[in-house]
């Protein structure tokens, strides 16, 4: 018989469930030598909702939550803020892991679930290395413009975004003088730059052309390109 650490709400459980992208996203991050763990505590004996490389410790989803990890709920519980816990600690054959336990709220801020990530240490660094580094750096080569820009504020944003596309079409000689403008904006869409605030006053500022222009070529890109 099942018996309950808590009982959740249908909104504490939609937000495990959210959590479950997480997990998956985390573990094909980080790669072969991370076990990564969501937690249910609904029910203890069967807590584990999802679980990436788990043939670490040999888990499956259903499984029950550890007595380790209970001592670090214990202690999340205690603390008054429910900060997350890193810590290393062992396998049973001796594996060193380095771990972090991080706490989910729930309503009125009640832990509801855990993620907890385990590095094994065991595993060859040179494995742990070709998952952080492409086999074939020169594969790169291939994606010239796959960049990401970091900024402090929206405008330096859409400025950095703005100059990247404009140095794309403006030397593209394929393209005519008189669809240069038309193209930049095209792009700009597909890089969803038009979702942030007053992005198309400030494009139509720096294009030189009138925000109806760029809200006209808006208009005729969504009733061309798929949702």
């Amino acid at each position: 018989m099942k018996k309950e650490y808590i009982t959740l709400t249908q909104n504490e459980r939609m937000i495990l469930q959210s959590y479950i992208p997480v997990v998956q996203g985390l573990g094909q991050y980080l790669g072969e030598g991370y076990e990564v763990i969501l937690h249910n505590l609904e029910s203890l004996e069967h807590s584990v909702m999802q679980i990436v490389n788990g043939h670490h410790s040999g888990r499956k989803i259903g499984a029950p939550i550890t007595d380790l990890a209970l001592g670090m709920l214990s202690q999340i519980e205690n603390s008054k803020d429910h900060s997350a816990i890193s810590y290393f600690n062992r396998r049973q054959d001796g594996v060193i892991l380095k771990s972090t336990t991080i706490p989910i709220p729930g309503e009125g801020n009640r832990i509801i679930g855990m993620i907890c990530i385990n590095f094994y240490t065991n595993i060859p660094l040179s494995t742990v290395i070709q998952q952080m580094i492409p086999e074939d750096l020169n594969s790169l080569q291939s994606f010239p413009h796959t960049t990401e820009t970091f900024t402090e504020n929206v405008d330096d944003l859409i400025e950095a975004a703005l100059a990247d596309v404009k140095d794309q079409i403006l030397n593209d000689t394929s393209i005519s003088t008189n669809n240069k403008n038309k193209e930049i904006v095209t792009a700009l869409y597909k890089k969803g730059i038009f979702n942030l605030k007053d992005s198309v006053i400030k494009v139509a500022d720096r294009l030189n052309i009138s925000k109806n222009t760029v809200y006209m070529h808006i208009r005729n890109l969504k009733n061309e390109l798929p949702e």
